[in-house]
C-alpha cells in the first residue's frame, strides 16, 4: 500500500494494530528520499558568543561538579570558578571557529529527510489478511473520527 505521508502510513499501522494483525514484519519504507534544509536564523558574532558561553557553562558546571566530588576537601569556589573558565573558554572558541568559518555558512539552519511515498509492507503470507482486516475496520475507524 502506497501513501503520502508519513502520518498516513503510521495511521494505516496503528489501524492494523487494532486488528490484531502480527506487527513483527510490518515496516514503513519511505522512497524518493530528500533532505530539506529549514534556515532557522543568521549567525552574528553575538548570537555565537552567547551559544560558546551556554555550552562552556554548561561543561564548566559539569567539571567543576566532578572536581568537587572527587576532591578531598570542599571548596564551595569549584564550582563557580569552572563556570567561569567553562564561559570565557567557550566563547572564545566559539568566535575564533566561527571567525575562521565565516565565509562558508553565515546561518543556522534544520535539516529533515523526507519521502516523496511511504510503502506499507507486511510479509507475503500476511497480505490479504491485512487487507482484509483495513477493509473491515476503516469504516468503524471513520465513524469514530466524526
Amino acid at each position: 500500500m502506497t501513501l503520502d505521508t508519513s502520518t498516513e502510513a503510521q495511521s494505516v499501522v496503528n489501524r492494523l494494530a487494532k486488528a490484531n494483525h502480527p506487527m513483527a514484519d510490518i515496516a514503513i519504507v519511505g522512497r524518493d528520499l530528500v533532505t530539506v534544509e529549514r534556515i532557522t536564523g543568521r549567525l552574528t558574532y553575538a548570537r555565537v558568543a552567547l551559544s560558546g558561553a551556554i555550552s562552556g557553562a554548561w561543561f564548566g558546571m559539569f567539571f567543576g561538579a566532578m572536581l568537587t566530588l572527587t576532591s578531598d576537601t570542599y571548596n564551595a569556589a569549584f564550582v563557580p570558578a569552572s563556570v567561569a573558565i567553562g564561559v570565557g573558554l567557550g566563547l572564545i572558541l566559539r568566535l575564533v571557529f566561527f571567525a575562521v568559518r565565516r565565509n562558508r555558512q553565515e546561518y543556522t539552519s534544520a535539516s529533515h529527510v523526507i519521502a516523496s511515498a511511504y510503502d506499507v509492507i507486511v510479509p507475503a503470507g500476511t497480505a490479504d489478511r491485512a487487507r482484509l482486516s483495513l477493509d473491515t475496520i476503516a469504516p468503524v475507524m471513520d465513524r469514530l473520527d466524526s
